[in-house]
């Protein structure tokens, strides 16, 4: 029961929504969550968190805000796990994420200013890598949302026992479903294709004040009455069989490492332009290295 009640309030914690689209560059284009997801970690040093690696990304603001370069990103901050910082940039396809890879190392002095950026950077760094997702529609429910507007992310992490991805197709339908009854609730999930094990699903829950969480927690009936006593009996069956382990945290928006696009900050310039702070830019794999050298 203890685990059934876990798997629960993961999903209460999914109801919430998405951007327009997580961090494209166009924005005739930003009218749902990314195909392609690329989420780059940083792990910090004791320490390191906070203005000192404020500072340090700022090299990447410069230097990108300079080349006016057109792909934008946003960042988020841990508030429980690991000390570390994720950037989040999305694209339509592979192919425009190795367009933008192309033109970065065509731009000799982007390049330069990445290379030297990337110096001060990892001095601050006890651990980076680099995961690649793409969209699952058909494990989303209602997912767009005003980004722009949001402050914190819950993002769950499910592994999937090798052999099982039926059961975890049934099990989210399943969810899904019962989810459909339930005003307002909303999330986007996505899956693994490089850098990260197989059978890897992320689950993201824009917030906009953390009273939402509060909220969240109290569905939990609403979620058993719309399932049924044999729904929920099917739930702990399916949970049991497919998911070797999960795992839910809280991220906090940052501005000051963020490059957000230009309508992000008409629609809020106090946050995502606040007093004295650049916005950071970058692309997937440009951000601590040009694609060469990848």
């Amino acid at each position: 029961m203890k685990r059934l009640a876990g798997f629960l309030l993961l999903s209460c914690l999914l109801s919430g929504c998405w951007s327009a689209c997580a961090a494209q560059g166009k924005s005739e284009e930003r009218h749902g969550p990314p195909k392609v997801l690329v989420i780059m970690r940083e792990f910090l040093k004791p320490g390191k968190q906070g203005s000192t690696h404020e500072k340090t990304e700022s090299a990447f603001v410069q230097a990108f805000r300079k080349a006016n370069w057109p792909q934008h990103y946003f960042s988020v901050d841990s508030l429980s796990g690991k000390p570390r910082s994720l950037f989040l940039v999305g694209y339509n396809s592979f192919a425009d994420w190795e367009k933008d890879n192309q033109a970065v190392a065509k731009n000799a002095a982007l390049s330069a200013a990445l290379e030297r950026a990337s110096a001060a950077d990892g001095e601050l760094l006890s651990e980076y890598d680099t995961g690649v997702f793409t969209y699952r529609e058909d494990y989303s429910l209602n997912p767009p949302a005003d980004i722009a507007q949001m402050r914190y992310f819950e993002i769950s992490l499910f592994h999937v026992r090798p052999g099982h991805r039926n059961d975890w197709d049934e099990l989210v339908k399943l969810v899904m479903k019962a989810y459909e009854k339930i005003p307002d609730t909303h999330w986007v999930t996505f899956e693994a294709n490089y850098g990260t094990d197989g059978g890897t699903y992320l689950v993201f829950n824009p917030i906009k004040s953390l009273s939402e969480v509060d909220k969240a927690m109290g569905q939990d009936k609403d979620f058993a009455a719309a399932m049924g006593p044999d729904g929920m009996k099917r739930l702990a069956e399916l949970e049991a069989a497919s998911v070797e382990t999960s795992q839910t945290n809280l991220f906090m928006f940052n501005p000051r490492n963020s490059y957000p696009p230009d309508e992000w900050i008409k629609a809020d310039p106090a946050f995502w332009k606040p007093s004295g702070a650049s916005s950071a830019a970058g692309t997937t794999s440009s951000k601590k290295k040009t694609p060469a050298k990848e």
